[in-house]
């Protein structure tokens, strides 16, 4: 009997899971049978014991909002006191709240997906530095898109200005429009996070490409808070690169308050012209209605209490400030151990995640997964969760790193 597949043919044969799920799934599994796993891979801030590091405020505030009440639907583009919460937490009183719209997205996954569907044709692909996050590639492939990344460091390891400004003006070329995509502070997966200056060429590559096609700059800021007082030095440049581009961010509660699972976050639009803004902020609604539809009434009551209330702000931060001491604990250990060792990894001074360079990922992270650690493989790279890693486990995690390397070899 002949069976047909319903399936179309551009999605057959896909994996219905992310590798970081099936690595740390490994682990867990490997763990729970009794082998010593050392587990590296999850982007989740872990106490010393194992357990998920949270912020006693924002559960007390979910906890306390839990009512029938939050069963009922929240606002398509979300709840309007949430919307303004989010640009006050990112621009403060600045005038770029009035250049700004914030959109309800379920984290910042959501709202990568709204800038695609809404900032690049079908067929066009968007730019990124050659380490990036897995899942923008999932991502720009499911929504008939795709990517292209460029090269990240150059050979002083800084970030490769040249690069960026080269893809920029090809794409301009070939597709007519920019999508660049900058996950920093803290990049993920490199720890990378820019210098001033580099934030200084970066901003003048965007004005000067902007005056000759429509060019969009999403910054995703997913672990911004982790970065300290620096968190926010991004944003002295937007109005510069407002002249002559789009800027989008990619708010999430997902990381600044630990909660993950809650899907709590927002894509923000910017734009000089108040017409222009109208549209994105009208194109965001109508892709919000047309996948997730309502973003989660609960978490958004709960954030804009914790944005806005000042005891409750105030709580957060010492709470967080507490847990970025925990990270940054294994950061220095890292780095110590890292130097001694002599990895080839590149600035790392915050954030959840770091990346060990190799010639063969694959042998790496195989050869590590021998010696009962688990990391992630990626194009020229292993990716460390350090966020996950309790400092007592560093000597071992870099002694696994160097032996990983010593294979790929």
């Amino acid at each position: 009997m002949t069976r047909h597949s319903s399936v179309i043919a551009q999605c057959r044969n896909r994996d219905g899971n992310d590798p970081i799920f099936i690595w740390n799934g490994e682990a867990r599994a490997r763990a729970a049978a009794g082998d010593d796993i050392l587990n590296a891979t999850i982007g989740a801030l872990m106490n010393d014991d194992g357990t998920l590091a949270g912020l006693p405020t924002v559960i007390d505030t979910l906890r306390e909002l839990t009512t029938s009440k939050v069963g009922g639907y929240a606002p398509i583009s979300g709840l309007p006191a949430y919307r303004d919460a989010v640009l006050h937490d990112l621009f403060g009183d600045s005038p770029l709240v009035n250049q700004a719209t914030a959109v309800a997205a379920p984290g910042g996954s959501g709202a990568v997906y709204a800038a695609v569907v809404n900032f690049l044709d079908l067929g066009q692909k968007m730019l990124v530095p050659e380490f990036f996050w897995g899942p923008y590639r999932e991502i720009t492939n499911h929504s008939r898109r795709g990517l292209d990344p460029f090269t990240m460091f150059d050979e002083d390891g800084a970030f490769d200005i040249a690069g960026m400004t080269a893809a920029m003006d090809r794409h301009l070329e070939t597709q007519g429009r920019v999508l660049l995509v900058l996950n920093f502070p803290c990049h993920n997966p490199t720890g990378y996070s820019l210098s001033e200056d580099e934030w200084k060429q970066i901003t003048d590559a965007i004005h000067a490409a902007g005056q000759h096609g429509p060019v969009t700059v999403m910054i995703d800021a997913a672990y911004m808070e982790f970065a300290g007082s620096e968190s926010r030095d991004w944003v002295q440049y937007v109005p510069r690169m407002l002249e002559h581009a789009t800027v989008l961010v990619a708010w999430t509660a997902s990381k600044s308050m630990a909660q993950y699972g809650s899907r709590i976050g927002a894509i923000v639009g910017l734009h000089a012209d108040p017409g222009e803004l109208s549209q994105i902020d009208n194109a965001l609604g109508y892709s919000a209605r047309a996948t997730w539809s309502n973003s989660p009434h609960l978490g958004q009551l709960a954030v804009t209490q914790l944005l806005t209330d000042p005891t409750l702000s105030a709580a957060v931060a010492e709470e967080r400030g507490q847990l970025m001491g925990l990270l940054q604990t294994r950061i220095d250990a890292f780095n110590a151990r890292s130097s001694e060792l002599e990895l080839p990894t590149p600035r790392f001074d915050a954030g959840f995640f770091v990346a060990v360079f190799t010639s063969d990922q694959d042998r790496t992270a195989a050869a590590m997964r021998e010696l009962g650690v688990y990391v992630i493989p990626i194009p020229g790279a292993v990716r460390v969760a350090v966020c996950s890693t309790p400092e007592s486990t560093i000597e071992r995690l870099t002694q696994a790193l160097q032996a990983g390397l010593a294979a790929a070899r």
